[in-house]
Order: C-alpha cells, then structure tokens, then sequence
C-alpha cells in the first residue's frame, strides 16, 4: 500500500521488549529513491537520542494502532552503533551497523534490496555482503534526510513549478512512489504527485530538482488529496494525464512517444 511519510512521523517503534520511540524522521537513497533508514527519537529507557531503525528489522506494522514492531531488543539498539546524524552518512557507517545487526548488505546488488525487492528478504541472511560492495569509496555518501529534502524547489522543463512537501512510498518495499509536489505559492493551488524517475537532475547546493515536465503539465495533473493513499485508480489517471507507462503495466498498454530523457545526475 501507498503511504506519507508524514502520516509515519510520530509512529511508535516498539521492540519485543517494549517500546523505542518514536518516528522523526527518515534517510532516503538518493539513488534508488529508498528509504533506507527510519529514525527514531528515543524515550526514556536510555538517554535521548536518534537512532537508525533498518525496514529489515520490521516484523509488524500495526497501522490501526500507529505502531511499527520491530525484530530487535531495547538493549540491542541501546548498543547499536551511534551515528551523527547531522553529517552525511557513509558506507563505512553503514557496514558497522550492518555488522553489528548481522544483516547482508542492500548494497552491491541488483535489487532494490540485495537481490530482491523486499527488506525483509534479508532478515535471515548474513552480513557478508558481494566483492563488488567492499570496494566502493567509503566517502560516496547516498543517504539524504526526507525532512531536510522537503522544501527543495521544483523546477519545470520552462519554469517553477513548486516545492518538494512530502514522499508517498511503498510500505512495503520502502520505495519511494511520488514525490508531493506544493504548488500553492505558484497559483495552482493545489499539490500534485510527480514520479522520482521524472525527475531529469538534482543540485544539491541548490536545493532544486529539476524535472522534464512543464507548468502546464503539471498544472492540467489529477490533484491529490493527502488524507487519501493514492488509489490505483488515481495513479493510472495519474500516468495517463503524463501519456507515460505505469510501473505496475505489463508493456501492452500504448503510450505517447516522448522526447528522449536527459540523463540522472547529481550536482552537489
């Protein structure tokens, strides 16, 4: 199912010995569009602070209730690796948590998640990760936090569009789906969902994304209502309305012939 990621803030974590704290925040791979890491604020069976929660450790997620139950001790994250989350974090970070958890890399690989698309696939596996992913330059930081992302302009292939408000993912594979696109400070009045993979590239320094799309594309797309996950309905009127293939489609369906894609890049 679709979801906010502002609907997940304040979410309770609860290991199987009580409970964590609660959801501030998220780091997103700005690579694969991922959330990679939830983080969690934590109460008082420790001193405060913010610690990475892992989708791989989730076993339960108890929407009615607004808690997400996870496969760890307090005891266990009380001890787990501290790591600034003020600074980039890096692949070295990243290898000491997963060793410590004993998790297989997500990294490396051609899934989205080691070889496949779910986290939990590598609930059960060791840490020792491919050949390929001890090679990489532990400086390569590719973790953004979502809180600091919201607010990045949005850039039109002719002029601004709005501001990046929120990411709607997949709760399952953690993917982020949409970014929600605020266009009420450029007379739209209204937010509209816009697929990462439109996106043509990013400046960091900048704090602007920049996607093939123009202001009356944009403008003419379905509105979205964030009191309501996107529906299948919703997003095939979605694709329509941009004449593009859904992710979910077969290949069958025609599509408009479109202008061919500048290629991703990240300018930092």
């Amino acid at each position: 199912m679709l979801r906010s990621l502002k609907d997940l803030e304040r979410y309770t974590v609860r290991a199987t010995d009580g409970d964590i704290g609660k959801l501030v925040n998220f780091m997103l791979d700005d690579q694969h569009w991922t959330i990679r890491y939830l983080v969690a604020k934590t109460d008082g069976f420790f001193e405060e602070r913010r610690v990475l929660i892992s989708p791989i450790s989730l076993r339960l997620a108890d929407w009615s209730t607004r808690c997400l139950h996870v496969a760890l001790t307090r005891d266990k994250v009380k001890q787990s690796p501290n790591v600034d989350l003020n600074q980039p974090i890096s692949r070295q970070q990243e290898r000491d948590y997963y060793r410590y958890y004993g998790y297989p890399y997500y990294w490396g690989y051609t899934g989205l998640w080691g070889m496949g698309a779910y986290p939990s696939w590598l609930a059960a596996g060791s840490w020792n990760g491919p050949a390929g992913a001890h090679m990489e330059d532990d400086t390569d930081a590719h973790l953004r936090s979502a809180n600091e992302v919201r607010g990045y302009h949005i850039q039109g292939s002719d002029d601004a569009i709005g501001h990046i408000d929120d990411f709607v993912i997949d709760d399952e594979t953690w993917e982020v789906r949409y970014l929600v696109i605020d266009t009420s400070n450029w007379g739209f009045g209204k937010k509209v969902l816009v697929a990462p993979h439109w996106t043509n590239f990013i400046s960091w320094e900048q704090r602007t994304v920049y996607i093939e799309l123009s202001r009356e594309e944009v403008k003419g797309s379905p509105e979205w209502n964030p009191s309501q996950a996107p529906s299948r309905e919703y997003e095939a009127s979605l694709y329509d309305h941009y004449g593009r293939l859904a992710y979910w489609d077969d290949g069958d369906r025609p599509t408009r012939v479109l202008p061919p894609r500048q290629p991703m890049s990240s300018h930092r």
